[in-house]
């Protein structure tokens, strides 16, 4: 496999929700990569009786452009009616969803209850909205984050939304994940795949819970391709979301370093900000190639900018020789 000519590398990203959806835009933009990803269920919910993918739909609405830029999730140039009417008749509307959000969740929960795969429903969701890249699904059971707190445990939904992240975090789980089963598509991809990234998503409970599907992580660990991760960590804080929080409730280290530490058995480089390029060499004293960038993405420019720095990285640790992308 030595110098071997790709003409369109396989690349796979495993992504969450805001973090990953920037990554995913940077990554789409790149013309001559065949782009897969894998995104997170572990915080869907069932809310008024229907069921709810916050990161698979952020990633499919980000990709497709209709995002709502300013919040980095929901829809653009939405409303919020139905979900007056339902405050109104006393129903609890802590979570917002919006008039048009309601329409793909009813889509998807009555597909569900006709017994369709959701990681088809996914797909045709995705192909509706005009997103060419596949979007697919770690396992097509029931996954859900467990946040446990001094008061008990909670819903992910509820610790993230609701109670604002406020709670300290005592630990975490994910309520069937032992009988969960990945998708043939997913493991697929990354047997075939001659890059992985993993987004610069929160590790606890975006990443991993896709880690945690039983066979996932042994099949990224036995995959050939070189594996990169983004850090979401910047300075000792985050863009946006809980990670920083959440990692120094469980006695982790919120840092690159502690990102580094926490990927160390599973990822071959880490691509961090350049403010903290002074642990580049603890990173690397892990056995883990450290490189480091401007990663914070305000513009689509910067997405691609890092998708582009990200593809050479990591291509560049591999016995591949890939023709310039454009």
């Amino acid at each position: 496999m030595c110098c071997q000519l790709l003409e369109k590398p396989k690349v796979v990203l495993l992504a969450g929700g805001v973090g990953g959806a920037k990554m995913a835009e940077g990554l789409a933009g790149i013309a001559g990569i065949d782009l897969k990803i894998i995104g997170n269920i572990a915080d869907d919910e069932a809310f008024h009786g229907l069921w709810v993918s916050p990161d698979i739909d952020t990633l499919t609405y980000s990709l497709a452009g209709v995002i709502n830029r300013q919040q980095g999730w929901g829809l653009a140039d939405e409303g919020d009616r139905a979900l007056t009417m339902l405050k109104s008749l006393g129903a609890d509307t802590w979570m917002f969803l919006g008039d048009k959000d309601f329409g793909l969740h009813i889509y998807r929960t009555a597909r569900r209850a006709k017994g369709d795969r959701p990681s088809q429903i996914a797909a045709d969701i995705a192909t509706s909205l005009g997103v060419s890249v596949p979007l697919l699904l770690p396992t097509d059971d029931v996954v859900q984050t467990r946040v446990q707190t001094d008061d008990g445990s909670i819903s992910f939904q509820e610790y993230f939304v609701k109670l604002r992240c406020a709670p300290d975090v005592r630990a975490l789980s994910f309520e069937g994940v032992e009988q969960a089963r990945p998708t043939s598509e997913t493991l697929a991809a990354i047997e075939a795949a001659d890059l992985i990234v993993f987004a610069p998503s929160n590790p606890l409970v975006s990443i991993g819970p896709i880690l945690a599907i039983p066979g996932i992580k042994e099949a990224l660990l036995n995959a050939p391709a070189r594996k990169i991760a983004v850090s979401p960590i910047i300075a000792g804080g985050v863009v946006k979301g809980p990670a920083d929080r959440m990692m120094a409730s469980l006695g982790l280290e919120a840092s690159a370093l502690g990102i580094a530490r926490h990927y160390a058995q599973i990822i071959d480089a880490l691509v961090i900000d350049r403010q903290d390029a002074d642990s580049a060499k603890n990173i690397e004293a892990l056995g883990i190639a450290a490189f480091s960038e401007d990663i914070l993405m305000r513009s689509k420019k910067d997405k691609i900018r890092l998708a582009h720095a990200v593809l050479d990285y990591g291509f560049a640790m591999s016995d591949y020789h890939v023709e310039a992308l454009p």
